[in-house]
């Protein structure tokens, strides 16, 4: 074996054992304590909650400025969506890292998907706050 090969042998076994103590260390990183859980899951459904109602209000001021003149101006409802859309996704990144997800479902890809406009992605994501047990704070899709 040559000296560069074996170089390069020691450095591969170097970065596997990195990625294994790094995983390690993030799966340990999961909170055991259920409380802790509960309110991620809590924070999580407060903000989808907002979204849909940020959402609605854009929508409701689309149709009014339709209605109106039909000047294309960016709505301050349209930020508050955009913001709001961005604090679920955020949210949903921590119920991701912390194994906080239900039924297999991808609590993150169905909360971007939502976002992104899939009524059916954000029907899986009140579907997971029902059984989170907040189904009050998120308005039902249909």
């Amino acid at each position: 074996m040559s000296m560069q090969h074996r170089g390069t042998s020691t450095r591969a076994v170097r970065r596997a054992a990195a990625v294994v103590v790094a995983a390690v260390l993030i799966s340990s990183c999961s909170s055991d304590d259920p409380a802790q859980a509960k309110e991620w899951q809590r924070q999580y459904c407060t903000k989808l909650g907002s979204w849909q109602d940020a959402k609605r209000a854009t929508t409701a001021s689309v149709a009014d400025a339709d209605a109106s003149d039909g000047q294309n101006v960016q709505s301050p409802e349209f930020d508050n969506a955009e913001s709001a859309g961005q604090a679920v996704i955020d949210a949903s990144k921590r119920l991701d890292r912390e194994g906080l997800e239900h039924g297999g479902n991808r609590i993150l890809d169905d909360t971007v998907n939502a976002v992104g406009g899939d009524i059916g992605a954000e029907g899986r994501a009140v579907s997971y706050c029902d059984s989170s047990g907040f189904e009050t704070l998120v308005s039902s899709t249909g």
